[in-house]
C-alpha cells in the first residue's frame, strides 16, 4: 500500500523540516515547498490527500492559495489543514469558510498535527 502523500507549504525552513520529519516517521510521504504558488503547482501535479498550508507566505499567501485550490475542480479531493501563527477568530472562521478541513495555530504540538492529518488520510500498514 503506498504511503499517503502530505504536501507542506510554509516559508519557514525549520518548520518544514520538523513537520516533514514527524510525518515521515509516522508513515507519510512528504513534499515541502516554501510559498503558496509552489503549493498550488505541486497540488495540481501530485493531488495529495492533505495539504498543510501556512497563511503568511511570499508570492501567494495561504488564504489565496486555499481560495484558488478550492475553486479548481481538479483539486476537490485535497484536504487543507491551515497551520499558522494567525489566531484571531476571523482568520480561523475565514479559513474554514474558504474550505479548510482543519485549522491549527502555531506554536503547535507535532503529535496533534499528526493526529489531525491521520483523521484526513490514515496510514495503513
Amino acid at each position: 500500500m503506498p504511503q499517503p502523500l502530505v504536501l507542506i507549504a510554509d516559508d519557514d525552513p525549520l518548520l518544514r523540516q520538523i513537520v516533514e520529519h514527524k510525518l515521515t516517521a509516522c508513515g507519510y510521504a512528504v513534499v515541502a515547498v516554501e510559498d503558496g504558488q509552489m503549493a498550488l503547482t505541486e497540488a495540481r501535479r501530485m493531488k495529495p490527500p492533505v495539504l498543510i498550508l501556512d497563511a503568511m507566505m511570499p508570492v501567494v499567501d495561504g488564504f489565496e492559495a486555499l481560495r484558488r485550490l478550492k475553486a479548481d475542480p481538479e483539486l476537490t479531493g485535497v484536504q487543507v489543514i491551515m497551520l499558522t501563527a494567525l489566531k484571531r477568530q476571523e482568520d480561523i472562521v475565514g479559513a474554514l469558510q474558504l474550505g479548510a478541513a482543519d485549522y491549527l495555530a502555531k506554536p503547535f504540538n507535532p503529535d496533534e498535527l499528526v493526529a489531525r492529518v491521520a483523521r484526513l488520510a490514515p496510514v495503513t500498514r
